[in-house]
């Protein structure tokens, strides 16, 4: 007798087998589920949670938002009861928000999404990323720890803040060459900053002799890096909806040297030097520097240095000034700060009531250096200069 497969033996025994139930679901549903499916893979990856907090990739704070609604719709708990192995939905303590938490239309804000109203029934998810973007991001998704990582935080610092100061701005990645993915470029690309610090020599193709590609070197701003094909990051940019590309800092015409009639004096950018008696400043005397702009006179700003921890608590000497015509002064301050980042000041003291304050705008810079900065920023040679401790140098950005 020949072997029977199950279905013919319960046959035999007159068990009737019911036809597989086929389970379909609303198109609700479908986007509670792959809202759903997106938060489980980021647990996969990470072994946790997503979280809320400024500090956090943007796409984990959207996660966290949209698990916080999840876990307060009585229909989403009922229909993802069997996907939610790991507990993320009884669990409270890992995505608690706090008052500051953004919601997720002003997180989509961020990065150029808007809200659509028609879709308030289901606001958190409709936002869900399709398998084209999921493709995008997993095309670069093997990355590993930046070991010199330190190195280029301060970057990613600036870039932020020149995003937020309407220095840098972001637009779609729309052309087909490949010619903006260069060394120096900065990109959001999977929800994250990316920032392409070396390109390798060019090889043609195997498939296309005439097809032209590089290895890139590619740091993201959660600390890690790949070593990826710039056609694969070419491909997952224009396959990722929500991909931009970060323009360079534009400092425009911020000097006059040759005053027209109807310049306006808009301020003045100065160069202090402590004259603290801390012992780390008294050592560094001569290559410790404040940087900023003002819109009034300088003397004014530091009358009351030594009871001031913006100053060090301690008087100050000018040591240059420039004036500026016609600028944002804010603006001003947002490129040194940028240019100087890597040799910011890590000095902590105490104000006058007892507070630990950690002050800003003081760089271990020569003063010929801040001079030369100062030139480039008038004869337009500024762009991608950053300030190289090591050398003591402005260094072009590859």
């Amino acid at each position: 007798m020949a072997d029977l497969d199950d279905d013919e033996l319960l046959a035999a025994l007159g068990v009737e087998i019911a036809p597989p139930k086929i389970v379909s679901h609303t198109p609700r549903e479908e986007r509670i589920i792959a809202g759903f499916e997106d938060i489980l893979r980021f647990h996969r990856a990470h072994g946790r949670a997503p979280q809320h907090g400024e500090a956090r990739d943007i796409f984990e704070r959207l996660y966290a938002v949209r698990l916080d609604r999840l876990r307060q719709l009585p229909e989403a708990l009922a229909l993802l009861t069997a996907l939610d192995t790991v507990g993320l939905l009884s669990s409270t303590t890992d995505t608690a928000m706090d008052a500051h938490t953004l919601d997720e239309d002003a997180l989509l804000a961020e990065l150029g999404v808007s809200a659509d109203p028609a879709n308030d029934d289901i606001t958190v998810l409709r936002h869900v990323r399709s398998s084209i973007e999921k493709q995008a991001a997993e095309e670069i998704a093997v990355r590993t720890p930046c070991a010199d990582f330190p190195n280029f935080k301060p970057l990613f610092a600036q870039v932020q803040k020149e995003l937020d100061g309407a220095i840098r701005q972001t637009r779609s990645f729309q052309v087909k060459s490949v010619d903006e993915i260069k060394a120096g470029a900065f990109f959001i690309v999977g929800g994250q900053i990316a920032y392409i610090a070396d390109v390798g020599d060019a090889f043609s193709t195997s498939f296309n002799m005439q097809r032209m590609d590089s290895r890139l070197r590619v740091i993201y701003d959660n600390g890690t890096e790949s070593n990826v094909l710039l056609r694969s990051l070419q491909r997952a940019l224009h396959r990722d909806d929500m991909a931009r590309l970060i323009t360079d800092p534009n400092p425009g015409p911020l000097f006059s040297q040759d005053w027209d009639e109807g310049d306006v004096e808009s301020g003045t950018i100065y160069v202090l030097r402590s004259l603290s008696d801390h012992p780390y400043v008294a050592q560094h005397r001569e290559l410790i520097h404040k940087i900023g702009v003002t819109g009034g006179k300088v003397e004014s700003r530091i009358a009351n240095a030594c009871h001031d921890a913006t100053y060090l608590l301690a008087e100050v000497e000018i040591v240059a000034t420039y004036k500026l015509a016609g600028i944002q002064r804010g603006k001003l301050e947002n490129l040194f700060h940028r240019i100087f980042a890597a040799a910011q000041l890590d000095l902590t003291i105490e104000d006058r009531f007892g507070h630990p304050v950690k002050p800003r705008e003081w760089f271990l810079v020569p003063l010929q250096v801040i001079d030369e900065a100062v030139q480039r920023v008038i004869d337009g040679s500024i762009t991608n200069l950053i300030y190289d401790p090591a050398s003591a140098t402005l260094i072009a950005v590859k």
